[in-house]
């Protein structure tokens, strides 16, 4: 598996939330035999035992459940510790989301925006959904807020000791924490920054903003400054993600204008994807960042 990607053109790699337990000895050989290094790795990894398929929302530390939350914490731990023994300076993580038993207003949302056609926003039906979804995400947020306040309280110091900086995900879903005006908040809220930042995926970024959820160069120039790094692929016009870079609607030369030299960056790409697609995706961005010099 590193093989391949380092024959692809890769010297660093992220290690993902697929990876099962019977691949690390192969990765710690790999690393042995200086094949590769890792740039950073996303929770969970490896994966909980006899878990055999990419689950990083298997425990959510926004989760009321004292057992669901003890688990994500005791999971979390063990990456930033793996982490910690492949050399990756960073973890990627999902913070959960608000739950709704019944009446979750995302699929009325969706239902919306695929009636709006393709400027929801011109379209008063599906503003006034957009501003009760809103509405009723915020009002049911806050104890699942105050849970993940106090689980990412409790794994700052795992993350110092392990010298691993956390880094936090925006997403794509539309009830999952942060929410998107919510980073400044969550990192003001914490006793200590040093060890948590946050972490730009432009493809999720792009289906907010196909929602009218957010406008994505905002998310950017208001996390700037806590920017630790990148997951990149493109989004078809119609919102599939984890797409050939340069073949979809991303706007790659506004996010290249915030890319630094200390930042993690990583090509994110779907399974379907063809490795002639990778290498295409890795020359599109090494130009773009060759021209921001």
């Amino acid at each position: 598996m590193v093989k391949e990607m380092v024959d692809l053109g890769f010297e660093y790699i992220e290690l993902s939330h697929g990876i099962r337990v019977s691949l690390v000895p192969g990765i710690l050989q790999a690393l042995h035999e200086k094949i590769v290094k890792i740039s950073s790795v996303h929770n969970f990894c490896p994966l909980p035992n006899g878990v055999q398929h990419p689950a990083p929302n298997l425990f959510r530390p926004s989760a009321i459940s004292g057992q669901e939350s003890h688990l994500w914490f005791r999971h979390t731990r063990r990456t930033l510790e793996f982490a910690e023994r492949v050399k990756a300076p960073l973890m990627v993580t999902h913070l959960g989301s608000i739950s709704f038993s019944f009446g979750s207003p995302v699929k009325k949302l969706k239902a919306a925006r695929q009636r709006a056609g393709e400027n929801p926003l011109d379209d008063a039906r599906y503003c006034r959904v957009l501003e009760k979804t809103r509405a009723k995400l915020r009002k049911r947020m806050p104890k699942y807020w105050n849970q993940v306040l106090k689980n990412l309280e409790k794994t700052i110091p795992l993350a110092e000791e392990n010298r691993v900086k956390i880094a936090v995900e925006n997403r794509e879903g539309m009830a999952e924490l942060p929410l998107d005006d919510d980073f400044n908040e969550l990192f003001g809220e914490l006793s200590s920054e040093e060890h948590v930042g946050y972490w730009h995926d432009a493809g999720h970024a792009q289906i907010k903003e196909q929602y009218g959820l957010i406008e994505h160069e905002t998310l950017l120039l208001e996390n700037g400054h806590r920017l630790l790094g990148f997951h990149l692929h493109d989004v078809t016009a119609d919102g599939e993600d984890h797409q050939a870079i340069g073949t979809g609607v991303v706007d790659f030369d506004m996010i290249a204008r915030h890319i630094r030299p200390e930042h993690a960056v990583i090509l994110e790409f779907s399974p379907s994807l063809e490795p002639k697609q990778v290498v295409e995706s890795r020359a599109f961005v090494e130009r773009l960042l060759a021209e921001r010099v």
